[in-house]
């Protein structure tokens, strides 16, 4: 047998129990849930904003970027909707390399499960809890949700996921808004079939159980550019490209039209400096046509307290060990910028 059972994981309502969510954080959660559900409906003015570093590698750094958001969105609560981005989970493209907190708490040890799902719990709630901001993560282990469904405001599922029919369905039974990527090949179709199979019923085995779901109306697209038969990054975040999935939307029976544009990764060809002028480009395009302004709902940005990345064993403080990122000065006027031009 090609498997070795090593040891039994705890429930999720286990992990829980030894980490519980506040009444007081429930119903600050369920508040920006329910905002940002309005902006996704078009109910709502404000623009999302889910920015943060590419990988969520240590909590004290982490805690202390989103702090600083803190004192932003309460001067840009009027027209911005900041959602921390704290993502555990790392996929990689050959399987090789840190995979993240929920897998390896510390990048320089051997992988930890059980160590990794309370880092991911012990994580996300002391952010919640040290700054009012419920958080994104992206989905890459569906079976891994239940740790944390009650401290996230967004999922992201990447695009080496989106085509994946146990991502789609599990999303399906999600209550939060949940951002499709397109795949890697930056296939717009397969992007928003993976929106209409989450955005409907199912049933479904689930973590051992036969399970239904009721369709998740908060489903939408995400645009983080592609790369092509030769490696090359193409862009999709330009006007036509923004025109073209508005067209291809409307083809289908989807509700609550909207997008969400991943400024790194192919968008910049992972030139983290770029994000700048593509948020710009993007902005001004939602004042050209009203028709992108309804259609892009926010933005994601990858940033951290210092500019660029490193290697793991560095140990530079807040600067990121899988993709580079923006520093924090860089960040703060860039969210600025995008609440005086929404």
């Amino acid at each position: 047998m090609s498997f070795t059972f090593m040891k039994k994981l705890p429930t999720p309502e286990e992990i829980k129990k030894d980490y519980p969510l506040s009444d007081h954080l429930k119903k600050i959660k369920a508040s920006r849930d329910a905002e940002i559900a309005d902006i996704l409906k078009s109910q709502s003015d404000k623009f999302l904003v889910i920015i943060g570093p590419c990988s969520a590698d240590n909590e004290d750094a982490v805690c202390d970027y989103t702090l600083r958001l803190v004192d932003i969105q309460e001067k840009t609560k009027e027209k911005l909707m900041i959602i921390p981005r704290v993502y555990t989970n790392k996929p990689r493209t050959t399987g090789a390399g840190y995979k993240g907190i929920a897998s390896q708490p510390d990048p320089e040890k051997q992988p930890d499960m059980l160590a990794g799902l309370i880092a991911m719990r012990k994580m996300h709630l002391r952010i919640f809890q040290e700054t009012g901001l419920s958080a994104a993560d992206e989905m890459l282990y569906p079976e891994n949700w239940g740790y944390v469904e009650d401290l996230l405001s967004y999922v992201a599922i990447g695009a080496r996921s989106v085509e994946d029919q146990h991502h789609r369905l599990t999303v399906s039974g999600f209550d939060v808004a949940s951002g499709m990527k397109n795949p890697t090949s930056g296939d717009f179709s397969v992007m928003l079939n993976s929106v209409y199979a989450s955005q409907h019923a199912h049933q479904f085995v689930y973590r051992g159980y036969e399970v239904n779901t009721t369709g998740n109306p908060l489903a939408h697209v995400v645009l983080r550019g592609a790369v092509d038969a030769f490696g090359n990054n193409k862009p999709n975040y330009h006007y036509e490209d923004i025109r073209r999935l508005i067209e291809m939307y409307h083809e289908m029976e989807l509700v609550n039209p909207a997008c969400v544009i991943d400024a790194n990764h192919s968008n910049s060809n992972k030139q983290y400096a770029q994000q700048v002028r593509i948020v710009k480009e993007i902005l001004h395009n939602r004042t050209e046509s009203t028709e992108i302004h309804n259609m892009v709902k926010g933005l994601m940005i990858e940033s951290y307290i210092e500019p660029g990345s490193q290697k793991i064993g560095e140990h530079i403080y807040g600067k990121s060990i899988t993709d580079p990122c923006l520093g924090w000065k860089e960040t703060e006027e860039l969210l600025y910028y995008i609440a005086d031009h929404t």
